[in-house]
């Protein structure tokens, strides 16, 4: 029998990536990054003088459509296998990543006559311009008694769909009305892949308030935020909303001629990122926390029944794995902590020290940091560089180191960043365990868990529980990977569910990281320290982050008009 294959794109924050995998065995036989050319844009629209204001966060849709046409080519290469034999392709996505579209689906930031308005842009997920719209959203929602606050954890994130979009509304309303959809950045891709507009359950349901029985909010709430988004289901967000694993239609012929494959090839419905990476790692039941861990950390959990936990992005029925309740939860900056103090906090002598010993910055840290036991730098920090996903929910809070002292060292520094991740992750563990969601025992994927064992051991220690990680490298890439073979079906040599196909394709590793007792005693008191600052400055008590941020604005606004 001929062995069947699929093919996985995963499209991160600053790069895509694709991984062929054999549908037999999950081996992942050939992948391929390709960077996004214009990276995140943050600072000037491309080829423009257009300044964009903070905490903006943009992207090029064109970079997507280049890591197919080269990633996608280049796996079939390297493997050296028949084409034929490809009989899915499935697609993971941060989100939420959106655009706005007109009537054929091309990108207003396309439009010569538009490309120097920001708000034709792909807003990318960390875009937290629109912070002002979620606060307000937020707080009409309550005075309302809108049941759906409830399901995200009591606030609605500026990250996600609603609030982008009431951004370009009050700051161009113009862009507003001349789109005729928004998308998210995973249905845009398929749709240029098939040439079909096909809503994925998985985005709707975590970033855009969509509910499997009840639908979308009410009109009159939208007409409540802006009279102008009465109708905004109705018309920019229409489209059927499918489950993930169906299949959202097959490769054109020009787009099987880009990517080196055959026309009608089973195309499957976008999916999220660190949703895909779920099945990836075998995780089809519940009691299971999958934290896929890069830049940021999205967390997810499956659950046999709807509840309400504080801070959870969200719990969506079928939105992780058919047939149970998938929970999500999510630290803004992780991975990005970690370069932030790499790139622009360490001294020269780290990096000669590093150049002598021929290793990375990030590992002459660790090889440092791996010899302090816990609570011995004396530092403690707040993990919100990007603010707080969960359980908090507030973009406006910023990062905190407390402890410092003239003899502070840089491997001191590092280790306690770590652990304040981790100190963030098993507040967000604690929510679920404490309202009924059951956590039992840690996975972990992406790239940190691949590259850094000691934050691995840190994570365990400070949750009390033994972490899983995943086999692969490319773990959302090969989830996606199994819903396009599911996407193809059992008749094509694929399989009729993503629980069968996570059974035969999804592992982890031998190796398993395990609490240390006296690990666990320290930082348990840690924890009682991170707590108290955690709600004293995150639960209003002293909003200092806050001012601070509003008086950087206003100065920062002044020397604009300047």
């Amino acid at each position: 029998m001929t062995t069947k294959y699929a093919i996985g794109v995963d499209y991160g924050t600053g790069s895509g990536r694709a991984v062929l995998v054999d549908l037999e065995n999950g081996i992942e036989v050939a992948d391929h990054v390709t960077n996004y050319r214009h990276g995140v844009i943050d600072e000037r629209l491309p080829g423009s003088n257009v300044r964009l204001e903070p905490e903006w966060a943009l992207q090029h849709p064109l970079d997507y459509i280049d890591v197919l046409t080269t990633s996608v080519p280049e796996v079939i290469k390297q493997s050296g296998i028949d084409k034929n034999d490809v009989i899915g392709i499935g697609i993971d996505f941060t989100a939420c990543t959106m655009l706005p579209v007109d009537e054929l689906g091309n990108p207003l930031s396309l439009k010569p006559e538009l490309k120097e308005r920001p708000h034709s842009w792909l807003k990318l997920w960390k875009h937290h311009a629109a912070q002002n719209e979620a606060n307000l959203l937020n707080k009409i929602a309550e005075q309302r008694g809108e049941d759906f606050l409830s399901r995200y954890g009591g606030k609605i994130s500026s990250e996600w769909m609603i609030a982008k979009i009431w951004q370009v509304l009050n700051e161009d309303p113009d862009i507003y009305h001349q789109a005729d959809r928004f998308l998210e950045a995973t249905d845009w891709v398929v749709l240029q892949m098939t040439g079909n507009v096909t809503k994925n359950s998985c985005t709707a349901g975590y970033k855009a308030l969509w509910h499997k029985d009840e639908g979308y909010p009410p009109k009159d709430f939208f007409k409540a935020l802006d009279p102008a988004m009465e109708t905004l289901v109705e018309t920019k967000l229409r489209g059927e909303i499918v489950p993930l694993g169906t299949k959202a239609g097959e490769l054109t012929e020009e787009m099987a001629a880009l990517l080196g494959l055959n026309p009608g090839t089973a195309v499957a419905v976008g999916n999220v990122d660190a949703h895909a990476a779920v099945p990836g790692v075998g995780v089809v039941t519940p009691g299971k926390l999958v934290m896929a861990m890069g830049t940021s950390i999205c967390h997810m959990l499956l659950g046999t029944k709807e509840t309400r936990v504080e801070g959870m992005c969200g719990v969506v029925e079928d939105g992780i794995i058919p047939g149970f309740f998938g929970y999500e939860a999510g630290q803004s900056a992780v991975g990005d902590i970690f370069s932030w103090f790499v790139d622009r906090s360490v001294p020269a002598y780290v990096n000669d020290e590093a150049k002598k010993e021929n290793i990375t910055i990030h590992e002459w840290l660790e090889n440092k940091a791996v010899l302090l036991k816990p609570g011995e730098t004396g530092l403690l920090a707040l993990d919100w560089w990007n603010g707080n996903r969960s359980v908090l929910v507030d973009t406006e809070l910023s990062g905190l180191l407390i402890g410092y002292t003239l003899s502070t060292k840089p491997e001191e520094v590092y280790r306690a960043l770590l652990e304040a991740t981790a100190f963030g992750t098993r507040k967000i563990v604690d929510a679920f365990h404490e309202n009924g969601v059951t956590v039992n025992e840690l996975y972990a994927c992406g790239g940190l868990p691949q590259k850094n064992n000691l934050l691995m051991q840190i994570y365990a220690d400070i949750t009390n529980r033994e972490i899983k990680v995943a086999a692969s490298k490319q773990t959302p890439a090969l989830g996606a990977a199994m819903f396009g073979a599911v996407a193809a079906g059992i008749e094509r040599g694929g399989y009729e569910t993503i629980t069968e196909a996570a059974r035969k394709m999804g592992h982890t590793k031998e190796e398993t990281f395990k609490p240390i007792p006296e690990n666990v005693r320290t930082y348990e008191k840690l924890y009682e320290e991170y707590t108290k600052l955690h709600d004293y400055f995150g639960r209003g008590e002293n909003d200092v982050m806050k001012r601070l941020k509003a008086i950087k604005d206003e100065k920062i606004e002044v020397s604009t008009v300047q």
